[in-house]
């Protein structure tokens, strides 16, 4: 770490620093994010985007007193370099060390935890107006991403952040890309805004100027104001932002900390809401970033001179098996439709898009809708597949409750990342899905532990369910897989000895962990047999026969505990089959931190050596 790095302790000493020796800190940041991340793993492009504008940032306002509000929090590696977290920063993403995105439990400096998009507005605007009830001085600003405004919670936020009555500052990161390039009249929007030529934003102290002069002053100023926004909707044919209330002024170079940091000091002296929309590039300073910042978007850790990926390949992963399984589908179907939401790399989608562009809808960040489009496009015979993370899908449950279930149309959701997902902690952990889900009157839902089950699965969500139905798989590849075990696709299998006294129930990937841990028991004398549940809404009627009769069933599953699956299962073994042993659930009980998948879920004690352990525990006090 060079030496300007090392003078930085808190945004305060960045005031210390002359503009040449604050340029020359954003190069030392560029390189310190990059080797940490070429380690580590995380998100990449979108920090080495935003250096300038943070350092800018901290020089102009007054943090922590002063409050920044990331949306997302893809960009905020910077952020956490400056605000004290500088020799922790090569511990990000990993247990026990920083997360990869900001959070309130880690740093005063951190206004509000983010990890979902368009969040950051509403979430200032809220802070600003607890600030101003309490009549607390200061500054609030959101920083968003040009890919976020896709998301329609950012508009209900501006729209109502525009009537607020002092500043409030909104800087639009314009990096012309967010996972997957954007889509929709938005992103036309804003092109059409970087391109116009001829508008500079008139300085702030002119207003402060005029308005001081008696008599004549304020009405001159108004004229010119009124003017200025005549001229503006004629170069830019549209007042979106000032339309809500908001003052806009831009484009500026993202990259040009001089021009930033005047900018900003003009803009907090506005007593109004005002959009600084500001024009980054993804993956500045990193070459192979700046050439591909999809690619370089997420990662896991690479070789910095080569920009090649370090891990080590395994096969495909689930995301990849499903898309291929689905363009088998579409191949034969026409009516076959598949939905992403900026995802389309990540689901699995990339083929269908170039085989089916006609049947392929990509909705921007913009889950809320892209379930209803889904229940449109259904209601008139089309079978949309939504492709989507499961802790994006929290985004449209009451679309799902709402827009497919009482409209009683076939939607297939295909559930990607479903369960622990791991570095991305606890705002990506997909731990919800298999409980809310379980609510919901018409679902179907399956979730398969291996390449093959899914492929069935996705087969009788399409075909087979009259209504509505869900095939949840995880991130990743497929886990170990016994050679005797076969799939009888009936909703469960059963895996052991039928007379054993003691049963292990799971689904999904656990089974291989619950594999591993009958061979561990069976060591130290304890039989058990392991029913691997298929289908886990509806439950399968003859699981529960299956287990009936055993002195003691074990459910173990990688979802939340409370509504869960296993909660569902242990509630109709008592009530349907008058079961008269011991029966016990182990579920998650709360938010997931970050750390890799193995390690959380030997935290939660749901890993291979947890099921043992809790097993023998409990087998003992029966």
């Amino acid at each position: 770490m060079s030496n300007l790095l090392d003078r930085i302790q808190t945004p305060a000493d960045l005031k210390k620093l002359s503009m040449k020796e604050l340029q020359e800190l954003c190069g030392e940041i560029r390189s310190y994010i990059i080797q940490t991340v070429a380690h580590n793993g995380g998100h990449l492009a979108s920090n080495l985007g935003t250096v300038e504008l943070t350092v800018a940032l901290h020089r102009v306002f007054g943090t922590p007193d002063d409050k920044i509000v990331w949306d997302v929090g893809h960009q905020a590696y910077t952020h956490k370099i400056l605000t004290g977290r500088k020799d922790q920063f090569p511990t990000i993403r990993t247990q026990g060390g920083l997360s990869g995105f900001p959070n309130r439990q880690e740093s005063e400096w951190d206004a509000f935890t983010a990890g979902h998009s368009s969040t950051s507005i509403s979430a200032a605007l809220g802070i600003a107006q607890a600030r101003a009830l309490k009549g607390k001085p200061g500054h609030v600003i959101a920083v968003i991403g040009d890919g976020a405004l896709t998301g329609g919670l950012a508009y209900e936020g501006l729209n109502n952040a525009g009537r607020f009555g002092k500043n409030f500052i909104v800087i639009l990161n314009d990096n012309k890309m967010s996972i997957s390039r954007n889509v929709g009249s938005i992103a036309r929007y804003l092109a059409h805004m970087r391109t116009k030529p001829g508008y500079l934003k008139a300085k702030s102290n002119v207003e402060t100027i005029m308005n001081r002069i008696p008599v004549i002053g304020p009405p001159v100023w108004a004229a010119c104001h009124s003017l200025k926004a005549v001229l503006r909707s004629l170069l830019y044919n549209s007042t979106l932002f000032e339309d809500m209330g908001f003052y806009y002024y831009g484009p500026f170079d993202g990259h040009d900390l001089p021009h930033l940091i005047e900018v900003l000091e003009s803009a907090k002296t506005i007593d109004h809401p005002l959009l600084l929309h500001i024009v980054t590039e993804k993956g500045r300073g990193y070459s192979y970033a700046e050439k591909n910042p999809g690619a370089f978007h997420g990662v896991s850790s690479f070789n910095v001179q080569t920009g090649k990926s370090s891990a080590t390949s395994v096969g495909e992963k689930y995301s990849a098996v499903f898309g291929r399984a689905l363009c088998g589908f579409a191949e034969e179907d026409s009516r076959i439709c598949a939905i992403t939401a900026a995802m389309k790399t990540g689901t699995g989608l990339e083929e269908f898009s170039r085989r089916f562009p006609q049947r392929f809808f990509d909705t921007g960040i913009a889950e809320e809708h892209a379930v209803t489009f889904a229940g449109g496009l259904a209601s008139q015979g089309m079978i949309p597949v939504f492709a989507v993370y499961s802790t994006f899908l929290q985004r449209g449950y009451d679309q799902i409750i709402h827009d497919v279930a009482i409209q009683r149309v076939k939607v297939v959701f295909a559930v990607d990342r479903a369960g622990i997902v791991g570095e991305d902690g606890e705002t990506h952990q997909g731990i919800f899905d298999a409980a809310f889900f379980n609510a919901i009157p018409g679902m179907t839902v399956y979730s398969p532990c291996y390449y093959d089950e899914m492929i069935t699965d996705l087969r009788r969500a399409l075909y087979e369910i009259p209504g509505m139905a869900a095939v949840r798989y995880p991130r990743g590849t497929e886990p170990f897989r016994p050679v005797d075990f076969l799939h009888n696709g009936d909703g469960f299998d059963r895996y052991g000895k039928a007379e054993a006294p003691c049963a292990i129930v799971t689904y999904g990937r656990l089974f291989a962990q619950a594999c591993q841990a009958r061979s561990q028991l069976q060591k130290i004398g304890i039989d058990t047999e392991l029913i691997k549940l298929d289908r886990i809404k509806p439950l399968p009627e003859d699981a529960l026969k299956a287990v009936a009769e055993k002195q003691a069933v074990f459910f173990f599953e990688e979802g939340m505990q409370s509504g869960g699956v296993g909660e569902h299962f242990e509630s109709m073994l008592y009530e349907k089959e008058n079961y008269c042993g011991m029966c016990r659930v182990h579920g998650i009980l709360n938010f997931v931190a970050h750390a890799t998948a193995a390690q959380c879920l030997h935290t939660l004690g749901l890993d291979a050596d947890g099921m043992v352990q809790t097993i023998v525990s409990e087998w003992k006090q029966q």
